[in-house]
């Protein structure tokens, strides 16, 4: 009985150990991962690209720098991460019944995204720097940018495949018709892009592609 008694608290012991002991690894870095990039977005909005660095976004998630260059090669990666995140969960079109009001619902989130959330910030950030390092521009259109273009190609399938629009629509020139006038209008005039604009857009869309 005391060889059993002394086996059952042994793994009691262990048990205990187990449950109070620090957290695993994969777990510590990932929350360590998810303090990196919240931080680089908060610093980005606070101060501004050209103001950001490493050092700053390391003491703000309370890691070490070699932790963050052990996962990212600057910060334009830092935040090309954080904002892929942003887009998939913010940016990912529901598969509505009706190509109509997917567009309006899309079109809406994406201008209220590029607008107004921090998010949004971290794109402009993005666009900006990719005008002077082709390498950064080239990865951030192709593994980041195009995803999302993929999804918003989507909707026009969809439409198509439902018999919403007609099977010849050309679906590329389709798509830079409705989101470039809100990129437009964020990035380059500042003019509002809010709800009566999104209307408007569509409005003209499905118009020609009825007649």
């Amino acid at each position: 009985m005391r060889i059993l008694d002394e086996t059952k608290r042994l793994v009691s012991m262990a048990s205990t150990r187990q449950t109070i002991g620090p957290p695993p690894a994969s777990r510590r870095s990932e929350r360590a991962r998810r303090a990196i990039l919240e931080a680089a977005d908060d610093l980005l909005v606070e101060n501004g690209f050209a103001n950001l660095t490493i050092e700053a976004i390391a003491a703000r998630a309370g890691v070490g720098k070699q932790t963050i260059y052990r996962w990212w090669p600057s910060k334009a990666a830092v935040l090309m991460d954080a904002l892929g995140e942003d887009l998939v969960e913010h940016l990912t079109p529901a598969d509505r019944d009706g190509v109509e009001a997917a567009l309006r619902e899309h079109l809406g989130a994406l201008a209220r995204f590029l607008a107004l959330s921090e998010a949004g910030a971290v794109y402009r950030a993005l666009v900006g720097q990719a005008q002077h390092d082709p390498e950064m521009a080239a990865t951030f259109r192709n593994e980041y940018l195009q995803p999302l273009r993929e999804r918003e190609l989507a909707i026009l399938e969809r439409g198509v495949a439902r018999g919403e629009l007609p099977t010849d629509l050309d679906l590329e020139l389709a798509l830079d018709q409705l989101v470039g006038p809100i990129h437009h209008r964020v990035l380059v005039t500042g003019e509002p892009a809010g709800g009566e604009f999104v209307d408007r857009l569509v409005d003209r869309f499905m118009a020609g592609a009825r007649r």
